[in-house]
């Protein structure tokens, strides 16, 4: 009797059955698909995942890796080594210079259309968008080598400080709260989204390239595939492991000269295969600088290039080194 009540009370409600939303139209399964910003279970629950390494993340790195093999077929050629060392060179500065010293830090300022040209320059080094790599960074300074840290080697060993901390789900969520200078911007939002045209661009780039020289220049002795091994593959993987060097070496191997409460470290070597970045004490002891060779003899290339936009106006108000910076008795402990 009382479930016959229950169910003509139902009945009588008015009220239709709850039915599942419409599933979304291709385009928009497209789109979601690839925008960055997108978790049906929202991003805050993402968040709240355990951290583990997850197979189905590492997925984009091995297929980077694996795309290296190519040069078995491909070979090589001086011009696809050339293309490969001055990708290399551009795409890690646009991530030391641009998304590190500039997104971060806003250790110098720009214009809105400079800053938009930046940030699609740091879509190309396939290292996500500046808004989610900015929030990623600014929680690390904030919470350098302590239990908080994503990717402190101290806590949570080198090889997740490398790479497996990128693999983890609750950190792929972009802390828009952390950026608000940063989100502000229309533009930065969408590219931070779909932050996959950069390596669409890269790619079609350089598989156009390869093919137009292997047509009109083939004294070059290179290819659209070629290009595409050496340039996209090879280069990038490179540049992936000397930017995730400084979350891992940088916090383990070398000398501090300043007493910063962590375990970041000053490296020529590193400093020579980052541009600059391997002075990591000196920079967690100063973060908004936009030098980080604090002394003639610390080179940093990624300085010298600002120095050289800042002279043709494209850059202004490179913040300098503090006074206090040089009036601090060294100490190195190894």
């Amino acid at each position: 009797m009382e479930t016959t009540t229950s169910t003509a009370s139902s009945t009588n409600s008015g009220c239709a059955p709850t039915e599942p939303p419409p599933r979304p139209g291709i385009l928009r399964r497209f789109v979601n698909l690839i925008d960055s910003d997108y978790f049906p279970q929202g991003a805050d629950r993402v968040r709240e995942l355990p951290e583990r390494f997850e197979w189905s993340r590492a997925i984009p790195f091995l297929v980077l890796h694996l795309g290296c093999l190519g040069v078995i077929w491909t070979g090589w050629s001086w011009t696809a080594v050339a293309v490969a060392a001055v990708l290399y060179v551009v795409r890690m500065f646009a991530v030391t210079g641009i998304y590190h010293r500039y997104f971060c830090h806003r250790a110098y300022k720009t214009s809105r259309p400079v800053q938009f040209v930046f940030a699609l320059l740091g879509l190309t080094a396939i290292q996500r968008g500046p808004l989610w790599w900015s929030a990623v960074h600014r929680h690390h300074h904030q919470h350098s080598d302590d239990e908080h840290d994503v990717h402190s080697p101290g806590w949570k060993g080198f090889l997740w400080s490398h790479v497996g901390w990128l693999t983890s789900s609750r950190n792929f969520p972009t802390d828009y709260s952390r950026v608000r200078d940063l989100a502000k911007f229309p533009e930065l939002v969408f590219l931070n989204r779909f932050d996959l045209i950069g390596p669409i661009l890269l790619f079609g780039f350089l598989y156009g390239t390869g093919a137009l020289l292997a047509a009109y220049a083939p004294q070059l002795g290179t290819n659209a595939w070629q290009l595409v091994v050496w340039g996209f593959f090879i280069s990038t993987v490179f540049l992936f492991h000397g930017t995730c060097a400084v979350n891992s070496f940088a916090h383990t191997l070398g000398t501090k000269r300043y007493d910063t409460g962590d375990e970041s470290r000053n490296s020529f070597l590193l400093a020579l295969i980052t541009l600059g970045e391997g002075w990591h004490n000196n920079h967690h002891m100063h973060h908004s600088t936009a030098r980080q060779g604090f002394f003639w003899w610390e080179i940093d290339i990624s300085y010298y290039l600002l120095r050289g936009l800042a002279a043709l106006g494209l850059v202004w108000d490179l913040r300098p080194v503090p006074a206090s910076a040089y009036q601090v008795e060294t100490r190195k402990t190894a």
